[in-house]
């Protein structure tokens, strides 16, 4: 256990290494890249659906869902999401976009497209490290993906079709159904939901919670520190050379992104206090609100746009962009626990058992 908790006292270090080592690997070893790539079955990339699968399954696993009905009774705090899932960060998203790509439409969509696709799935983990409540981050994350089902298609013809033509910015017509974007639900999240709910379920009745709790739960933590840096690494692997080849594209894409995730991040954290939300609700609210859907909105940028267009590299560029970022407010959030919730930080339990 000494030689995990090292490894988890490094995390930040160890996933800004991983970064760097997918970029060296796309860049010098393309072939390795190309081969990965192929590893799909329609827009979804198998590898890296099995890193972000497993990656998912021990926080989900850690979901009591006996207590979820006592999130949905807490209204404030679901009715403040809603806003800034479904409200706000398409807004938000959609004038950062216009403000700093107005004049590059392609990258300007792909953006646009990010934004609208709000997170089911790494959110779970920058949850887990920042040491939220897992039945919130579940519950809410199960609410995005109802809405997501729902509002995405309509969404996109608002903010690429409609929106822009009213403000004489280019426009795109976009066609994108509800059964498009339940496969991507399905796959990202109801796998690991269903692994998780089955676990407790099944091995509580058969070992007992104390033996779930105790045993099996720090048995399978170290899954998602692992998984996590394997799909890193394939992430980075798999666009590394055109990172290097269009560093300013990739510097223009970056800025309102960036932008974004701080923004989204501080207002949810900053609403929740004014709300009298505890710290691990609070957590997860604001995570759940900051992150995005990004296999959602590259799956939807290849299909609608085509595999080399301007949308999708922007919207790859999203979980390049929000990785670091995220782990930089995970950081952040653990540190206005301490100044904001008064807890002391040797009372810090470990991000990963």
């Amino acid at each position: 256990m000494k030689k995990l908790a090292f490894v988890d006292r490094y995390l930040t270090l160890w996933i800004f290494l991983a970064m760097g080592l997918g970029v060296f690997l796309g860049a010098s070893a393309p072939g390795m890249a190309i081969y990965f790539e192929k590893l799909s079955y329609g827009q979804t990339n198998l590898p890296l659906a099995a890193g972000l699968i497993l990656m998912m399954y021990p926080p989900l696993a850690r979901v009591d869902y006996k207590k979820l009905r006592n999130v949905f009774s807490n209204f404030r705090v679901l009715a403040l999401s809603i806003l800034l899932n479904w409200i706000v960060g398409p807004l938000l998203m959609f004038g950062l976009a216009a403000m700093f790509l107005a004049d590059q439409p392609e990258l300007m969509a792909g953006l646009i497209l990010i934004g609208l696709a709000r997170c089911i799935a790494m959110v779970l983990v920058w949850n887990h490290l920042a040491e939220g409540s897992p039945e919130y981050g579940a519950s809410l994350v199960a609410l995005n993906s109802l809405f997501q089902i729902l509002a995405y298609g309509p969404l996109a013809y608002l903010f690429l079709s409609y929106v822009p033509s009213l403000l004489g910015l280019h426009s795109y017509a976009v066609s994108i159904t509800m059964a498009d974007i339940a496969l991507s639900v399905g796959i990202y999240l109801g796998i690991p939901f269903l692994a998780g709910f089955l676990s407790r379920l099944l091995l509580t009745g058969w070992k007992g919670q104390l033996w779930y709790e105790n045993v099996f739960l720090p048995r399978i933590g170290p899954v998602t520190l692992f998984a996590l840096l394997f799909t890193i690494v394939l992430m980075f692997s798999l666009k590394g050379d055109r990172i290097l080849a269009l560093p300013m594209e990739v510097i223009q894409v970056s800025i309102p992104l960036l932008l974004y995730f701080l923004i989204m991040f501080f207002l949810a954290f900053l609403a929740g206090r004014i709300l009298k939300a505890d710290y691990p609700e609070n957590a997860a609210l604001s995570f759940t609100a900051a992150g995005n859907n990004f296999e959602l909105a590259i799956a939807v940028a290849i299909g609608v746009f085509g595999l080399n267009s301007g949308q999708a590299f922007a919207a790859v560029l999203g979980p390049l962009v929000e990785v670091p970022a995220l782990v930089l407010l995970v950081q952040a959030s653990l540190w206005m626990r301490k100044k904001l919730y008064n807890r002391n930080p040797n009372d810090r339990k470990a991000a990963l058992p």
